[in-house]
């Protein structure tokens, strides 16, 4: 089912114009191949019934994923899966199923803010030289800071396949601020929980949704939305972790009651 959502997405933001759909998908634009060796903190979030890569997300504990609210919005934890510990997202690693997923009771669908979701796991991963839990940012980096975002996600907007095998992409890192001022497109889009990454012919898009965004050694934020991908004058967005880490804690003490 998310195979197809994502490509309904995709060809809503063409007949529609310039909307928010455009964003709810993330991939690597312009990167290169890399390794789960450097980035082990990377998984891929998979149908559990097709065993197909969908979303991308960030192990924080030995049961805890970090994702977007938008990728597991409205399913059901026996839907899901989760790949660790693989350079690929279609072989390899550790598989294991989703015991229970929270996403932020703010969450806005169509405005994407608060996107983002803790998922618990059916058994606890232990860390290894491919898994390793990443620690969630304090404070948001200073714009200018070097940030890498990695995925499975395809090459180009519309209609592409997703890689095989795990990429990844450098961008700088944009302050909130920043992001929504006129040096971008955004403007008042960009809300207090968001963050946002930018190169020249770089960027995270359908595929990477989720995903880790990285700076520092931190996770500062989630691959979250864009307009288009790789677009001139508009950055990656992302969830900022900095701002939300705080409800992360919270919402996985909860899945106690499951």
């Amino acid at each position: 089912m998310f195979r197809y959502f994502l490509v309904f997405v995709a060809l809503s933001a063409v007949v529609a114009g310039p909307l928010h759909n455009e964003l709810t998908a993330g991939r690597i634009v312009n990167g290169v191949e890399t390794t789960i060796e450097k980035h082990p903190y990377q998984i891929s979030l998979q149908d559990a019934n097709r065993g197909s890569h969908f979303c991308g997300g960030s192990i924080i504990s030995e049961d805890i994923i970090v994702t977007a609210a938008h990728c597991v919005s409205g399913s059901n934890p026996s839907e899901l899966k989760v790949r660790l510990g693989s350079t690929y997202n279609n072989e390899g690693g550790i598989v294991v199923g989703v015991k229970a997923l929270k996403y932020h009771e703010k969450y806005d669908r169509d405005l994407l803010w608060y996107d983002i979701a803790v998922l618990k796991l059916e058994k606890p991963v232990k860390q290894s030289s491919t898994v390793r839990y990443i620690e969630m940012a304090k404070q948001v980096p200073k714009t200018g800071t070097s940030a890498v975002i990695s995925g499975w996600g395809t090459k180009c907007f519309l209609m592409c396949d997703l890689s095989a095998v795990l990429m990844e992409v450098e961008v700088t890192f944009l302050e909130r601020k920043d992001c929504a001022s006129k040096n971008y497109q955004y403007g008042e889009k960009i809300r207090e929980t968001m963050v946002c990454g930018y190169a020249k012919d770089k960027d995270s898009c359908q595929g990477d949704s989720g995903g880790p965004f990285v700076a520092e050694g931190k996770l500062v934020g989630v691959v979250s939305w864009g307009q288009g991908c790789a677009l001139d004058g508009y950055p990656g967005v992302y969830a900022d972790v900095a701002a939300l880490r705080d409800w992360i804690p919270t919402m996985s003490s909860r899945f106690s009651v499951y």
